[in-house]
């Protein structure tokens, strides 16, 4: 699927305004655009401070729509990250919103399937599991073994668990929105 950039725009203004809802500060509420969205997938919303992460919170799938996903993942960035403390007030303006709509999962079984600046990966290995966007291999100038192993870092796993025979390791494609690129 593809979005429009009427579509990708009116969902980055629907994150920041559901931000400054949840922090009582006056905003315009977004109309939704003529051509309705109609997806339903993953969505991540990612919050950066500066350029450095300030919040970041998503799921692989969902049957929500994805306006409502995008609301509810960009709150959660916001106030329910676990690594970072409550988005502040004061804070609210020195943001930027990163969004990734994400393809389905597609398993592979070849390292070589893993494309560095297309895909994404999700790696799991039984209970645990770790989830890399696929502009964080970009953004760290990194290859696909780094790339791996640190999708299993983020897992909670061996670096090297990767090539463990019981993992399994998925691939997806994101559509980026972006507020530093948006449209006007």
């Amino acid at each position: 699927f593809s979005l429009t950039e009427i579509q990708k725009n009116y969902l980055l203004a629907t994150a920041r305004a559901s931000i400054a809802v949840a922090l009582d500060i006056d905003c315009e509420v977004p109309a939704p655009p003529e051509d309705e969205i109609r997806h339903s997938c993953g969505a991540f919303v990612t919050l950066k401070i500066d350029g450095k992460l300030r919040g970041c919170i998503g799921t692989m799938e969902s049957e929500a729509p994805l306006p409502s996903l995008i609301e509810d993942m960009a709150k959660s960035s916001a106030f329910r990250d676990p690594r970072f403390p409550e988005l502040s007030r004061n804070e609210y303006d020195q943001i930027t919103i990163e969004l990734s709509i994400l393809s389905p999962l597609s398993r592979i079984h070849d390292l070589s399937d893993i494309e560095i600046g297309t895909h994404g990966i999700m790696l799991r290995d039984g209970f645990r599991s770790g989830v890399l966007l696929p502009q964080v291999a970009t953004e760290q100038r990194w290859n696909r073994t780094e790339f791996l192993e640190n999708t299993c870092r983020k897992a909670n796993l061996p670096p090297q668990a990767y090539k463990k025979e019981n993992v399994e390791l998925y691939v997806f494609s994101a559509i980026l929105c972006d507020e530093r690129e948006k449209s006007t």
